[in-house]
């Protein structure tokens, strides 16, 4: 018997039109044996045919080829959707169809066309509730039977050319639709889950998916290994690096937890945390930081972001931030930059420039800040923790070049002199978003915007109320700023009662400075010089009147500030 199937696989297969066994485990050896002589937990209990399960060579469906031996399905099955898919993906035709005869776990196992009653089966009758059953709800899983060509013409411009799959494993089917049969050779498990060729390093996958920057990007190169602390974060799969895995990190092409994009888990972050806990990733850990009071709340959001979202004025974006808004997983790499420039960990991301113009790829680090902190209809802060003399939230305006005053963010600072720099900084010098707004320790956490114990997700301690002060109190200023200048009695800075006020009066750098800048269209050279713009709440006008003017040699003050009257009040060199 075992010669007769032998033969009557070998002719089923070459209709099927996957050809002769050739990697040397048959179907004989694999689940696709049903017979009673199958090695795994459900076949038959007395049926010895192996192929009868599928195929037929008399009185065969007519309406499909392949001697098709199973009754015509009446379901209706849900279609994967996605909003960056350009395919047209509708109810599954061809192979595919065929397949989901048995995987849609609709249908006994038995049922087929050539015996008057279901053959009876050991272990399930049906694939329902199993883990290979993708039942009706298609959503979460690979598309099927669409038009492969139609989708590169709509626009999917990381599809491989259709042509190139001529000579490819994957292959199309006669009418040029993607099916089941494209990754899956149902007389053939030499690789494992069915599959045309290996997945390795994704290989599989790259057939079709030419994403773009993947190739030298991290996660299709690091060698790092899971430590076997927390979750296993591959647990189907045998690969047992990050390279190996690839798409697997994670992607998941059947049974998708997420269903648009077909990701690992429903929570956007828990793709990237199963890795970037310290298990994977183990010289940061983003999960420590995000376990922070102030922090990027990214486990907040759910099914808020999408990849093809609008942060222009009228995108019409609704508040969120999860880690796709500021990394690109396909791109992600190890490459360095100085600013205003991304590195390779924000490579590829969407920003809004500083003229306020979507760019797809974000050029400056400050252009992806800029989508959540400066376009006024996305903007996540609307009410300032200071009441300043002149009110602004976009730090896009903030940080133009032009201003009055601001820190070099966009573009070197034009307010000179530039007091008391520490080394390396200049007054030619261009600084990060990141470096005043990050993790508090980078060692035991990972460099970023991800958390700080500190307010405002500072990098270091930053008081911005009077009467605070302790030894750190502007540890941040202090990164940049020479802290004798300032509170030691005769340090040299432009304005020479630093010491009086910090120390002497316990006054908080922030009533008198705005630490990202003042805007061109708000404020003047004259008035608002060396990021002067005061808390209000603290400092009140002197007869209608509130600045300060900087002068090279006799600087002054018109305001009252806790209740001393400057009016004006000069202050020698």
């Amino acid at each position: 018997m075992k010669k007769t199937a032998s033969i009557y696989i070998l002719v089923t297969a070459t209709v099927l039109g996957q050809g002769a066994i050739t990697h040397g485990e048959s179907i004989l050896d694999s689940k696709h044996n049903l017979s009673i002589s199958g090695q795994y937990n459900i076949h038959a209990s007395t049926e010895s045919r192996v192929c009868v399960f599928c195929h037929t060579p008399h009185n065969a469906r007519q309406d499909i080829p392949y001697l098709w031996n199973r009754s015509a399905q009446t379901t209706t099955y849900t279609p994967y959707a996605s909003s960056t898919l350009s395919a047209t993906v509708g109810q599954p035709t061809g192979a595919s169809k065929l397949c989901l005869s048995c995987h849609d776990g609709t249908i006994a196992l038995g049922a087929v066309l050539s015996e008057p009653t279901p053959i009876s089966f050991i272990g399930a009758s049906t694939l329902s509730g199993l883990n290979t059953s993708l039942e009706t709800d298609l959503s979460d899983d690979h598309p099927v039977s669409f038009s492969y060509q139609s989708s590169i013409d709509s626009g999917n411009l990381e599809l491989v050319a259709a042509a190139a799959l001529a000579s490819s494993p994957v292959q199309l089917d006669s009418t040029g639709q993607l099916q089941c049969t494209a990754c899956h050779d149902p007389h053939d498990n030499a690789w494992g889950k069915f599959l045309v060729m290996t997945n390795q390093a994704s290989a599989l996958c790259i057939e079709c998916h030419n994403k773009s920057g993947w190739t030298n990007s991290t996660h299709a190169t690091s060698t790092a290994t899971w430590n076997k602390n927390g979750t296993n974060p591959w647990p189907n799969s045998n690969y047992l690096t990050v390279a190996d895995n690839a798409c697997g990190n994670c992607h998941r092409p059947h049974t998708a937890g997420r269903h648009q994009r077909l990701l690992k888990q429903i929570n956007e972050e828990d793709n990237c945390l199963v890795c970037h806990s310290g298990q994977v990733a183990t010289e940061s850990n983003i999960a420590v930081d995000l376990s922070k009071f102030y922090r990027h709340p990214v486990a907040d959001y759910l099914d808020v972001h999408d990849a093809t979202e609008d942060f222009t004025f009228s995108g019409g974006v609704t508040k969120h931030v999860e880690c796709e808004d500021c990394h690109n997983p396909h791109q992600v790499n190890s490459s360095t930059a100085v600013a205003p420039y991304v590195s390779g960990k924000n490579i590829g991301v969407q920003g809004i420039d500083a003229a306020g113009t979507k760019t797809t790829n974000a050029q400056n680090l400050y252009e992806i800040c800029f989508k959540c902190h400066a376009a006024a209809l996305n903007n996540v802060i609307t009410t300032p923790e200071i009441t300043r003399q002149i009110f602004q939230v976009d730090t896009r305006l903030e940080f133009s070049p032009g201003n009055p005053s601001s820190h070099p963010v966009e573009a070197a600072s034009t307010s000179e002199p530039i007091p008391s720099l520490l080394a390396p900084y200049t007054s030619s010098s261009i600084i990060y978003c990141t470096d005043c707004h990050g993790s508090d320790n980078a060692t035991a956490g990972a460099n970023g915007p991800h958390g700080s114990i500190n307010k405002h997700l500072l990098v270091a301690n930053y008081a911005t109320q009077d009467g605070t002060a302790t030894t750190d109190t502007y540890a941040l200023c202090f990164k940049c700023h020479n802290q004798n200048a300032y509170i030691s009695q005769g340090g040299s800075t432009n304005f020479p009662q630093h010491y009086k006020h910090i120390v002497q009066e316990n006054t908080s750098c922030a009533t008198c400075h705005d630490s990202h800048g003042i805007s061109a269209t708000q404020g003047t050279s004259s008035k608002n010089s060396k990021l002067i713009n005061f808390n209000i709440n603290v400092v009140s006008p002197y007869n209608g009147e509130l600045y300060y003017n900087y002068d090279a040699t006799r600087p002054t003050c018109v305001l009252i500030c806790h209740g001393h009257i400057h009016a004006p009040k000069g202050y020698d060199r």
